[in-house]
């Protein structure tokens, strides 16, 4: 028996928007975004995109969801493309892939009752109407642990911790084979971030969902994740299981960001914070070679003219960074063993 394809698979996605300048208003450069991510999400698997503000990992999630078009590379839903289809041609996909957005109330319209706003990606695919569709929303309400009686409520009369639930219970509503959260909890008290996290969790392991989770939060990534994509200015410099990304960070910027990571007892911090210099480049005029050469305190000076290739270092463990090559050293760049 042949082994399934990848809920949701992107090669080389890169999305670029055009900078136009002059009098007839010609494009004279680029915002590089994204700027070649690939990455592979199987069934009941979360892979997280960590990166700081700019990185682009919020327009992977809406390339991803076709409400960017890409500009370069390959979109696959269940090993199917997507990536070239008009919204009319995508239709009958958007079913497969669903999102969880950071702010829920702003994309509920408030004029509509939350059953109504739930059932209506039932009614939109042909799946329910009428008294069915009230009886799949009453049930979705009681699986996101919200009451049915409140389906005739208005969304501001929902806290936001209810009002993120009422988005995984719409996102949920179509039977989606991957979801696309993209910051669901940075705006909740830390409580209610547990039990929304806790409660997709639940979720994946009941519907065998496959996650994009995206968050800059990395005590959030090691709740949720299975795998980490870590981002920087538009490019993923390293990828691995959780447990061993935490444990051997290999890029220096991975390094830098789990250094800044507060932890519950400062006493046991194992190294000392590592401050970079300088500021994130613009991905409009991005640096030449690898993006993080410029603030990276372990450069070399091969950094500044080639591009590193994302290559497995380790079995499962991917790294972009020319210091490290394929059964080399794993010891910190940074810290030098502080």
């Amino acid at each position: 028996m042949s082994e399934l394809p990848p809920s949701l698979e992107v090669r080389d996605l890169a999305k670029h928007f055009p900078i136009l300048g002059g009098l007839l208003q010609r494009q004279v450069g680029a915002v590089r975004a994204v700027d070649g991510v690939s990455f592979a999400i199987r069934r009941g698997e979360t892979l997280g995109l960590v990166g700081e503000s700019g990185c682009g990992k919020s327009t992977v999630g809406k390339t991803v969801l076709k409400l960017l078009e890409p500009t370069a590379g390959r979109i696959l839903l269940g090993g199917e493309d997507v990536s070239a289809l008009s919204p009319a041609a995508m239709w009958p996909h958007r079913r497969r892939i669903q999102t969880v957005f950071q702010d829920p109330y702003s994309s509920m319209n408030p004029r509509l009752s939350a059953g109504t706003i739930v059932g209506e990606p039932l009614e939109n695919f042909g799946i329910a109407s009428g008294a069915e569709k009230r009886e799949r929303v009453a049930a979705l309400f009681q699986r996101v642990g919200l009451r049915p009686e409140a389906m005739d409520r208005f969304t501001h009369e929902f806290s936001g911790g209810q009002r993120q639930r009422l988005g995984i219970a719409k996102a949920l509503a179509v039977n989606p084979d991957v979801i696309v959260a993209d910051e669901p909890v940075s705006a909740l008290d830390v409580s209610v971030q547990a039990q929304v996290l806790n409660l997709l969790i639940e979720l994946q392991d009941e519907y065998r969902l496959a996650y994009l989770f995206i968050s800059h939060d990395l005590a959030v990534m090691r709740h949720i994740s299975h795998r980490i994509a870590v981002m920087y200015l538009g490019r993923i410099v390293e990828m691995a299981d959780k447990r061993t990304l935490f444990a051997t960070p290999l890029h220096p910027y991975t390094e830098a960001l789990m250094s800044a990571a507060p932890v519950p007892n400062p006493a046991k911090q194992k190294a000392r914070r590592i401050i970079l210099q300088g500021d994130v480049p613009s991905p409009a005029r991005p640096p030449a070679g690898c993006h993080f050469h410029t603030r990276c305190p372990a450069a070399i000076a091969e950094c500044s003219r080639v591009v590193p290739a994302l290559t497995e270092v380790a079995p499962g463990h991917l790294v972009a960074c020319l210091r490290r090559t394929p059964g080399g050293d794993t010891g910190p760049l940074l810290r030098g063993g502080d």
